[in-house]
């Protein structure tokens, strides 16, 4: 029984469909946990690009399958093939189809990224809000005095508010610097600095983000957020976490040696298990005077400690003396 061509390409037509809206329903798999309220729109995006691609792939490998089967050589054929020198018809067909395909991707990702707040227009230094009342606080490798600072005429680069909370205040901020090879995170409205980031679930987050040094980008991939972190520039993210949770921070731009230990988390917490949190850091974490107030401290450089300072904490961990390293050392105390 011969079936007609035309049949047989719509049989085809319609299993490759269907294939590539079932590999677009059921990619959840291939993705980290989704933990924020953008998260949907951007894997709503990649299951879309996902499907597209998927019947794309198959089309492709289908024709070149065909072609590698249908016109090989035949056993005993020298001859030459037919000499054709193009098609405009086709030619015209395989330039459109793509160019629709690529200006239906780019609205479709342009309204994304409106609806996570990449065109929010007080995503600027001014709205930013770097605090800096830092007082005299200090960070592994780098003082936190030196972050550059933000004159408020200077857009910003990043994730500003969603459109239907434009202009509205974030409910936290945390000023976010990156150096090598650690994120700092300092709570301006806390006076408190820490190596990972905690956030109160469902509230409105904005991180300002800076560079001490060298080029660095902040993501978390549960977020669906990446952001660059550039010296001399400031970048920001806002989001809101909808679940609680540890998830890890990763700087994604090579910045050294040590650029894969550049790591962190950022901890998720409930209202409650968040007010805990900063009750416990307050009175554990060492405190300091100075004329701008009291700040907060976790981190601190050991380029600004003595050697004596330096090597206590080892000492105290160690169970060895202080008298003893005196004595092995007295000139360093």
């Amino acid at each position: 029984m011969n079936v007609p061509s035309t049949i047989l390409t719509l049989l085809m037509g319609i299993g490759l469909t269907l294939i590539s809206l079932w590999v677009g329903q059921n990619y959840h798999f291939l993705l980290p946990v989704s933990a924020t309220d953008v998260s949907p729109e951007v894997d709503r995006l990649f299951g879309a690009m996902l499907t597209i691609a998927t019947g794309l792939f198959l089309l492709v490998q289908g024709c070149l399958i065909y072609a590698i089967l249908r016109f090989r050589r035949k056993p005993g054929d020298d001859t030459d093939g037919p000499p054709i020198r193009g098609n405009i018809p086709l030619e015209i067909l395989w330039t459109a189809i793509p160019a629709v395909i690529c200006l239906g991707i780019s609205v479709f990702s342009f309204d994304v990224y409106n609806s996570m707040g990449g065109l929010d227009p007080m995503a600027s230094g001014a709205g930013m809000g770097m605090a800096h009342h830092h007082g005299h606080h200090t960070a592994i490798a780098a003082t936190l005095d030196e972050a550059p600072a933000m004159n408020g005429t200077e857009v910003a680069l990043g994730l500003g508010a969603a459109p239907d909370s434009q202009g509205q205040a974030p409910d936290l901020q945390v000023n976010v610097q990156g150096l090598q090879y650690a994120w700092i995170f300092n709570y301006p409205d806390l006076n408190v600095m820490a190596g990972e980031l905690h956030v109160p679930v469902g509230q409105d987050v904005q991180l300002n983000i800076s560079a001490m040094d060298v080029l660095h980008a902040f993501w978390i991939p549960q977020f669906r957020i990446k952001q660059d972190a550039i010296p001399g520039r400031p970048t920001q993210l806002r989001f809101r976490a909808t679940q609680p949770g540890r998830y890890p921070i990763v700087c994604a731009e090579l910045c050294g040696s040590f650029h894969g230990a550049m790591r962190t988390e950022v901890l998720v917490q409930t209202p409650e298990e968040y007010e805990a949190w900063v009750a416990s850091v307050m009175p554990e974490a060492e405190t300091t005077e100075t004329g701008q107030g009291s700040a907060v401290t976790l981190a601190q450089n050991p380029q600004n400690l003595t050697d004596s300072e330096y090597l206590q904490v080892y000492s105290d961990r160690l169970g060895i003396e202080t008298r003893s390293i005196a004595q092995l050392a007295p000139a360093a105390l």
